[in-house]
């Protein structure tokens, strides 16, 4: 069984990358509801503010591997049921050890690249989890320097480069995963 690991910075195409793993069968595990529980237990509002405090907050309190750690059960447990797992958001380099210490050569990782300027576009026009250009140039300052999200993106074993049309990435996406299960 395999767990692959999608990254890259906000508004690349990560979901929608790790949405058509799934539409192949992979178990999607997103490391973000991770934080989204975290608001709701602690009665916040859900938004980039409460979004970043959290994250930044987490790994502080249980290290930079903190989402890999904590979602090792959930990963596990798929695998049990002999699914392959697609991690949705693996952002730091500690987690990436983490996960390729943990699972060798079963685990691989897809970078979806798409250049500031498409990912802010997308982000402004986002209907769920949207961001003003602002707040996305925030966060892609804060998750480059606050939790070493550069690291897995340049390890990454395939990239996709996600600057156009849905269907673009749907035929690298199916090429990926038809590699890894030949």
């Amino acid at each position: 069984m395999k767990v692959v690991a999608i990254v890259g910075m906000t508004g690349a195409g990560k979901s929608e990358a790790a949405r058509l793993f799934a539409a192949n069968g992979f178990t999607r595990i997103r490391f973000g509801d991770v934080t989204d529980q975290e608001i709701k237990k602690r009665g916040l509002k859900l938004n980039e503010e409460n979004e970043r405090r959290i994250r930044e907050l987490l790994r502080k309190e249980q290290g930079m591997a903190a989402y890999a750690k904590l979602n090792l059960p959930v990963i596990d447990s798929a695998l049990q049921q002999k699914t392959d797992v697609v991690i949705d958001g693996l952002y730091s380099w500690e987690e990436y050890i983490f996960l390729k210490a943990h699972y060798g050569e079963n685990f691989a990782v897809v970078a979806v690249w798409a250049s500031p300027k498409t990912r802010y576009t997308r982000l402004t026009s986002r209907q769920e989890r949207g961001l003003t250009r602002e707040e996305a140039a925030s966060r892609d300052k804060a998750e480059i320097e606050n939790i070493n999200k550069g690291g897995p993106i340049a390890m990454a074993d395939f990239t996709i480069l996600n600057e156009s049309f849905l269907d673009d990435l749907e035929k690298e996406v199916t090429k990926i995963i038809l590699w890894l299960r030949a």
